[in-house]
């Protein structure tokens, strides 16, 4: 069976896990890997049992190799538009890590850059490939809660607080040298686990309608930073032009967790851990019932598999999700609002 060659740049800790996504695939194989940092490039060389020939020490080379079809960027956001660029003008179709760009300006840029051509360029939301996500959105078109009404969706981490020795919490020094608190990298929890739930809670909105992202309200904005640093707590609601409201929240300080509710007249959808594996949907109508999603294969797997088939089969869009270049520029358009 022809296999589609895939290259990752940057190999820090999300390249390795996405890295597991190709075990057990056999319509895809992680081809090249390219990386400044030596240590690096030959531990993952060692790690996946990856050729010398297609280890590279830049960028450039990678994207030089006419045997790759598609290119991985896993750099900090601060570099996204810049290798999306390099990768589209090297003819290589892009999967690009979340968020696909710093802000709308930058993605905005992209699209008018490539106007009169089929570019083929996805953003890194590896959840919305999961079955789970699949199942959610099906159930929403067969009219299982009824009409749409309101969601929440959160995603919160505790990365930042400690217990002193009196048992009060405390907030640690944030490391500057960390990508996800790194203002020039594009840290800060908006832009690092917010875009989550900004993305599902469009996903969801477009099961009743098209969204105009120009017309969505972004409001109740609450956000919380240290002087001088980005923002470790977030939240806002969302009220869309077809009047479903979303309410999200995103923390580096508290452990909300990953749920999801999906609110209908006639009943509610809850996903328990919408992120990541595993996972169970609660549907809680007038019939009660439970769908668990147990896998031992890596969630990105979902993801690497739909976008192969994808180019397997000559397609510039999976059938679902298929988050255009459009969704994109929107969700950037709503991340933007909550920041500024």
């Amino acid at each position: 069976m022809k296999k589609v060659n895939w290259g990752i740049i940057g190999l820090g800790a999300i390249a390795k896990q996405f890295a597991k996504g190709f075990e057990n695939l056999n319509n895809s194989n992680l081809l090249a890997i390219a990386s400044k940092n030596k240590e690096k490039l030959n531990d993952f060389k060692k790690n996946l049992n990856i050729s010398d020939d297609y280890c590279f020490n830049n960028y450039e080379t990678l994207l030089k190799n006419k045997e790759i079809d598609i290119v991985y960027i896993a750099l900090p956001t601060s570099f996204h538009k810049e290798w999306i660029i390099k990768c589209l003008d090297s003819e290589k179709k892009v999967l690009v890590e979340k968020p696909a760009t710093m802000n709308e300006e930058e993605i905005e840029e992209i699209k008018k850059r490539y106007t009169k051509e089929k570019i083929f360029i996805k953003e890194a939301f590896m959840y919305m490939y999961h079955p789970q996500i699949l199942k959610v959105i099906e159930l929403i078109n067969q009219g299982e809660i009824g009409e749409l009404v309101s969601m929440e969706s959160n995603f919160g981490i505790n990365v930042l607080t400690k217990r002193n020795i009196f048992g009060f919490k405390k907030i640690k020094k944030l490391n500057k040298k960390n990508r996800i608190f790194s203002k020039e990298l594009g840290g800060g929890v908006i832009l690092d686990i917010g875009c989550y739930p900004v993305s599902l809670s469009s996903l969801v909105a477009s099961q009743i309608s098209k969204i105009d992202y120009n017309k969505i309200k972004v409001t109740n904005i609450e956000k919380y930073m240290r002087p001088n640093e980005v923002e470790i707590d977030a939240s806002m609601e969302l009220i869309y032009e077809n009047n479903f409201k979303s309410r999200i929240s995103a923390s580096f300080t508290k452990k909300l967790g990953s749920k999801t509710i999906i609110l209908g007249k006639k009943g509610e959808i809850h996903i328990e851990n919408t992120w990541l594996n595993p996972s169970t949907i609660k549907v809680k109508n007038d019939q009660n019932k439970i769908i668990n999603f147990e896998s031992s294969a890596s969630i990105f797997s979902h993801e690497i598999d739909a976008l192969s088939k994808c180019i397997l089969d000559d397609k510039l869009k999976p059938n679902f999700p298929d988050l255009t270049i459009n969704d994109i520029i929107g969700n950037m358009k709503i991340i933007d609002k909550w920041k500024n």
